[in-house]
């Protein structure tokens, strides 16, 4: 067991702290640099021309590391399958953005295009080859599934897709995405050793890469992941929950995630529908609480405590 759990995480962890060096001054120098808006919180124009696009060291650090383990754990390939998919969408929109400098990346319809196509791959996988039910585990019933028909695959899709769009929205401060991310892969991995699901080394490959990119990416960071990171984790998160049928417990433990996306929604909604009014200060809501005057890692440090603390109420509703 040892070996399926500690191992993974060593050697991921080991990869990404060596990638980091390599890549991020490769990625300085194709002038890979973040952008900032000049209308957002006045302290992240210091960090325009950070390289991003370092989700290829998250990337490249699970994907190597689950390598080693597809032969005797073949319930990862579904979730390796929709990581790197998202990840490469991701990372078509970087390289788009900062690379061909087309300032939007990718088109919103050709975004949502790919996206669904990955997830119909996925959805077809783990229903026809891994014959995994889609049937949903309840929390706090001590076990009961809920089983809601023909109506579960348009669900599988708002939940990936909405997942993978609240991670990419939770990337927007210094180890945010990371913090919050590696503590719901340590609740999955929690979860995939007691439940014996068989999906654990890449549940460790990732709390690893995470571990050792943080390295990088706490404040002030070297390097951000970009939407090749932000994409690919939401990939992770929305696959391993359905691999185990929970994904209602993304609720839980993807809290924040979720609170990103509504706040932008009721941004745009708020702005559109009282003309030109908002409702927070700025969204995604990590900037509201920033331009209320909270600094950069405290906003970290509180997302990542409730993280933790959803994290707790999970273990508890299984």
């Amino acid at each position: 067991m040892n070996y399926n759990v500690v191992i993974p995480v060593l050697i991921s962890f080991a990869l990404s702290v060596i990638m980091g060096p390599i890549v991020i001054p490769f990625l300085r120098r194709l002038k890979m640099g973040q952008t900032e808006r000049e209308d957002g919180v006045q302290s992240h124009l210091k960090k325009a021309g950070t390289p991003t696009m370092g989700g290829v060291i998250i990337l490249g650090s699970i994907v190597i590391t689950s390598l080693f383990y597809l032969k005797d754990y073949p319930k990862i390939i579904p979730i390796l399958f929709l990581t790197v998919g998202f990840g490469l969408i991701g990372f078509l929109d970087d390289y788009l953005k900062v690379v061909m400098k087309r300032s939007d990346g990718l088109y919103p319809k050709q975004k949502m295009a790919l996206q669904i196509v990955v997830t119909a791959i996925f959805a077809f996988y783990i229903v026809k080859v891994a014959k995994i039910p889609l049937t949903l585990l309840i929390p706090f019933t001590g076990g009961k599934y809920l089983n809601i028909g023909w109506l579960s695959i348009p669900l599988l899709f708002i939940a990936v897709i909405g997942t993978v769009n609240g991670t990419n929205f939770t990337d927007g401060l210094d180890g945010l995405a990371s913090s919050v991310t590696v503590l719901v892969a340590t609740f999955f991995t929690v979860v995939a050793i007691g439940t014996r699901s068989g999906i654990e080394p890449i549940t460790c490959a990732v709390v690893g890469a995470l571990l050792g990119f943080l390295l990088f990416n706490v404040y002030p960071a070297s390097v951000f992941m970009g939407d090749t990171g932000s994409l690919a984790l939401g990939g992770f998160v929305a696959a391993t929950a359905y691999m185990m049928q929970m994904p209602i417990f993304i609720c839980i433990v993807g809290l924040i995630y979720l609170i990103e996306v509504i706040s932008v929604m009721i941004q745009v909604t708020y702005f559109k529908a009282t003309g030109g009014k908002r409702f927070f200060k700025m969204a995604p809501i990590h900037h509201h609480f920033e331009l209320c005057g909270w600094s950069e890692t405290r906003v970290v440090a509180v997302f990542s405590i409730v993280t933790a603390i959803l994290c707790l109420v999970a273990l508890m509703a299984l």
